[in-house]
C-alpha cells in the first residue's frame, strides 16, 4: 500500500470516527432521552428586607448570607429541544445579619430553605451539538424550617424578656434560567445553569413584629450528568 493509499485510508478512518461520536452524542440528546446530574448550587440572596413594623428602631433592617450545596437534577426531553428538568438538593442555611439601623449588630438568626423547582425548558442548536445553551422558567415552591434566633435579636427585639424567635413564610415563586450543556459523548455531559428565584417573604417575630423580606436569589450551579 503506498504513502498516499494510507494517508487517504487514515483520513476516511478519522472522518468516520468523528461521525460516529456525533450521531451517538445526538441518539443521547434526542425526544425521549432521560438524563440524571449532580453537582454544586451556590444560592446568593439579594438586597435588603423591608423595615421590621413597631415597635423597634426606624429602618431596622436585615440581609441575608449566601450558601451552597449538592443538587440533584433531573430531566426528560420531550423532543430534540423541549425539556423538563426537576432540581432537588439538601437544605440551605442562610445565616441573617443586621443591616440599616442595624448595621454592624453581627447575626441576628439563622433559617433552613429547600427550593425544589420544575423547569419548562428550549435546548438551542441541533441534538448532534456537543454544546447546547438552553433557557428555562421554572415552578419553585420555597420552604423554610429550623429558623434560629441569636442573642442579638433577643436584645434588639425584647431586652429583658425571654429568647426572641420567628418564622418565615413558604411561598411559591417564579425562577427563569439559563444554562449550556457539554456532551464529552453519547453518555456523559456537564452542564453550567445561572437561575434567579423571584420571591418576597414575610418574617414573623415572636414578639409581634415582622418585615416584608424581598429576596430574589440568584443561583449558580455546576453539575456533571448521565443520559439514558
Amino acid at each position: 500500500m503506498s504513502n498516499s493509499t494510507k494517508y487517504t485510508t487514515l483520513k476516511v478512518l478519522a472522518i468516520g470516527a468523528v461521525a460516529l461520536c456525533a450521531s451517538a452524542a445526538a441518539s443521547a440528546q434526542t425526544a425521549g432521552s432521560w438524563s440524571v446530574a449532580v453537582g454544586y448550587n451556590k444560592i446568593t440572596p439579594q438586597g435588603t428586607s423591608d423595615p421590621l413594623s413597631a415597635p423597634s428602631i426606624v429602618n431596622s433592617t436585615t440581609k441575608v448570607g449566601s450558601d451552597g450545596q449538592p443538587i440533584l437534577n433531573i430531566a426528560y426531553m420531550f423532543t430534540d429541544h423541549i425539556s423538563a428538568e426537576l432540581g432537588l438538593g439538601t437544605p440551605y442555611t442562610h445565616d441573617m445579619y443586621g443591616a440599616g439601623a442595624l448595621q454592624g449588630a453581627g447575626k441576628l438568626g439563622s433559617v433552613q430553605q429547600l427550593p425544589p423547582t420544575l423547569f419548562a425548558q428550549y435546548r438551542f442548536l441541533e441534538a448532534n451539538s456537543p454544546f447546547r445553551p438552553y433557557v428555562g422558567v421554572g415552578a419553585t415552591y420555597v420552604m423554610f424550617r429550623d429558623e434560629k434566633g441569636s442573642g442579638t435579636l433577643t436584645a434588639i427585639s425584647n431586652p429583658g424578656g425571654p429568647a426572641t424567635t420567628f418564622t418565615v413564610d413558604n411561598k411559591w415563586a417564579v425562577t427563569p434560567q439559563i444554562g449550556l450543556t457539554y456532551a464529552f459523548n453519547n453518555k456523559w455531559f456537564a452542564d453550567l445553569m445561572v437561575s434567579k428565584t423571584y420571591i418576597t417573604t414575610k418574617v414573623h417575630l415572636s414578639t409581634g413584629q415582622s418585615a416584608d423580606a424581598p429576596l430574589n436569589p440568584i443561583a449558580t450551579a455546576i453539575s456533571v450528568g448521565y443520559r439514558f
